[in-house]
């Protein structure tokens, strides 16, 4: 058994060192960049709609908050003018204004909590992603650079001007030869 989880080891890890070797760094870090912004689109996505959805609740909620204030000027009339059948139904009202009031005041309170997670959120993301578009650039800077200098060294040309030798390095090298075996 032991044997066998070894052998699955060494070929588990032979698969991922070939796939080490396959990916392209340069290409991955670009997926990553475009993977991140998706997101960061999706999560400025959401914020809106929750925001949106926060004003309507706002709204909703200071409604209610007006209808309880007009339903109690209707219930001091009915107990000045003694309708305590009608006031009845009035603080009715009132009650189911009242819990659905507190309904959507907590309500708004966590869609605030969940704006400002996904804000914070929306706020690390693009911090991530401008300090992955740097890595992106320096990436591509430094491959810029090697490829001048491979393409330099793998130039033919190149190897033609550094092969070619003109007559005055012969003349100058006939020189010091010389001279060289004078001395000795």
């Amino acid at each position: 058994m032991a044997l066998i989880n070894r052998i699955s080891r060494l070929f588990k890890a032979d698969f991922h060192a070939v796939l080490d070797q396959i990916e392209e760094p340069e290409a991955l870090l670009k997926q990553a960049i475009r993977d991140m912004e998706d997101d960061l689109a999706n999560t400025e996505q959401r914020i809106k709609v929750c925001a949106h959805e926060q004003d309507a609740l706002k709204r909703r909620s200071a409604e209610f908050e007006n209808s309880i204030a007009e339903i109690d000027t209707q219930l001091d009339l009915c107990f000045d003018s003694g309708k305590d059948d009608l006031a009845k139904g009035l603080i009715r009202k009132k009650l189911e204004a009242e819990r659905l009031s507190k309904r959507l005041n907590s309500k708004v309170e966590s869609n605030e909590r969940f704006l400002d997670e996904q804000q914070k959120m929306l706020d690390d993301n693009t911090a991530t992603l401008e300090s992955l578009r740097q890595k992106a650039e320096l990436f591509a800077q430094r491959s810029s650079v090697r490829a001048d200098v491979r393409s330099e060294f793998d130039d033919a040309a190149w190897m033609s001007r550094e092969m070619t030798v003109d007559d005055n390095e012969v003349e100058i090298a006939f020189l010091r030869e010389k001279d060289l075996r004078s001395a000795s």
